[in-house]
């Protein structure tokens, strides 16, 4: 909310600007109406392919988000299953680490990126990693021969890499300076558009009634680039319902000592 009151108030100043000056030099009318029209339509159309591009990069990044949490959640619940299979106690012990391993996985989706509590909570899972790949190590030792610990390395090691993606995805964010020229631009097209008006002598709704959808555009594209803030959120549903499947009795039995 602050964030688009923000925005709308340089919109809305700038467009209050350019209406000012448009009425100051109204006697001049005559010789810079023209100029001005070409240019706050030229400037008018760049900016709309500013837009454009800004919401394109948000969209393309909040899309990747939300397929990175899917490929993680599908990552758990494989290592989950094939800890299973896994001798004791590795089996037990793997598989009560990784139901504290989705959990802070869940808790992830609540904290900034970058900030300290996401730190901590990537700092957490990693420790987890490591606890993981060390049972994993151990069951190896115990059947060096057969597949089961071999598949279940296989699908940690691919649980690992799928969550560093998803790390790294949420700290792909538009870059500031992208941002930033589509509201200089937006500010000065549309006072340009303004001045124009005024020249003519028309009313400034239409430039206002601009600002606000200009506004909401830029709304959209900051939240969409703010993953775990906003009113757009990574819905992490599908991470909930792999912990909530967990719950459940294990479908497979220990393996039987050799």
């Amino acid at each position: 909310m602050e964030l688009g009151i923000l925005l709308f108030a340089v919109l809305l100043g700038a467009t209050g600007l350019g209406a000012f000056v448009g009425h100051r030099v109204r006697h001049l009318s005559d010789s810079l109406k023209e100029p001005f029209g070409i240019l706050q339509g030229a400037l008018l159309g760049v900016v709309g392919l500013l837009l454009a591009f800004g919401l394109s990069l948000a969209v393309s990044r909040y899309e990747a988000r939300r397929a990175n949490v899917v490929t993680e959640a599908n990552a758990i619940g494989t290592t989950y299953l094939r800890a299973q299979t896994l001798p004791e106690p590795m089996r037990t012990r793997s598989m009560d680490l990784l139901v504290r391993y989705t959990r802070t996985a869940i808790r992830l989706s609540d904290h900034v990126p970058g900030s300290a509590d996401a730190r901590a909570s990537a700092a957490a899972e990693e420790q987890l990693q490591r606890a993981l790949w060390g049972l994993a190590g151990e069951a190896l030792d115990v059947a060096p021969t057969a597949s089961a610990p071999r598949l279940y390395v296989e699908s940690l090691n691919e649980m690992i890499d799928a969550e560093n993606t998803r790390i790294a995805a949420l700290a792909n964010r538009v870059p500031t300076a992208v941002l930033v020229l589509e509201l200089v631009g937006s500010a000065v097209a549309l006072g340009l558009l303004a001045a124009y008006l005024a020249f003519s002598g028309r009313g400034v709704i239409a430039v206002v009634l601009a600002s606000l959808l200009v506004t909401f555009l830029l709304l959209v594209t900051a939240d969409l680039d703010r993953p775990t803030r906003g009113m757009i959120r990574v819905p992490d549903t599908v991470l909930t319902d792999e912990l909530e499947s967990m719950a459940q009795p294990p479908a497979a039995a220990a393996p039987r000592s050799p």
